[in-house]
């Protein structure tokens, strides 16, 4: 089941920062066949996944290019094949000096790639609420932050905590009410508790589920009997 490879991703994922987890309608879909036997069985059930964009708790770390995202709002990775939308807040440093992700991939600023100079040492570098990044009382860049607003469920995975935009059409505007706070990353939002309850409740609509087509089986192979008998 579907349902049950989600859960344990989700699972897998607990303690991965940045990571939102992955939901389906599958459990109200089972609900609506199981509300009784005289509503008819489609026979089959659509799965609709979604990702829960909420925000996660957040840990601290004490690395200054460790960054926690409050609010609404994607991080931008430039990549060849375009950009990806992050909330993982874990930035580090290429060997040209320019801020990328775990996957190397540059981070995006308001004025292009930002690159800390190889003399600032990274324990004198500042990133305000807003995104500023200063060292040693000089300007280094800001960081670009952007939001999907009502399109943010549009968003697909790509792995590594990213996200694309497929739709064309959806244009992402300045996030507006986000803030950063450095020396601390978001966490997942995945609630162990609920998801292995989740678990727990799926397998029982699913058992119940099964049972209900068993019971439409029987009747209409009964009804067939008295029909030819």
């Amino acid at each position: 089941m579907r349902e049950f490879d989600i859960i344990t991703h989700n699972l897998a994922n607990v303690s991965t920062a940045g990571y939102k987890r992955q939901c389906t309608a599958f459990s109200k879909a089972l609900e609506a066949q199981t509300r009784g036997f005289n509503e008819e069985s489609p026979g089959r059930v659509e799965m609709t996944a979604e990702f829960d964009f909420s925000q996660g708790g957040v840990t601290h770390t004490g690395r200054s290019l460790d960054i926690a995202l409050y609010g609404k709002g994607f991080l931008i990775v430039e990549t060849p094949e375009g950009p990806l939308y992050t909330r993982n807040g874990a930035l580090q440093t290429n060997h040209n000096g320019q801020l990328v992700d775990s996957s190397g991939n540059l981070i995006a600023g308001q004025a292009g790639p930002i690159t800390i100079p190889p003399t600032i040492p990274l324990s004198e570098v500042h990133i305000s609420v807003d995104g500023q990044i200063t060292a040693q009382g000089a300007a280094i860049g800001k960081l670009k932050f952007v939001d999907f607003g009502d399109d943010e469920n549009k968003l697909v995975p790509t792995g590594a905590n990213c996200f694309r935009m497929p739709d064309e059409d959806v244009v992402p505007a300045a996030a507006a009410d986000l803030q950063v706070k450095q020396g601390y990353q978001e966490s997942s939002n995945v609630r162990m508790v609920d998801e292995l309850v989740g678990m727990i409740r799926v397998q029982r609509l699913y058992e119940a589920n099964m049972k209900f087509i068993a019971a439409k089986r029987e009747a209409g192979s009964s009804l067939m009997d008295v029909a030819m008998g």
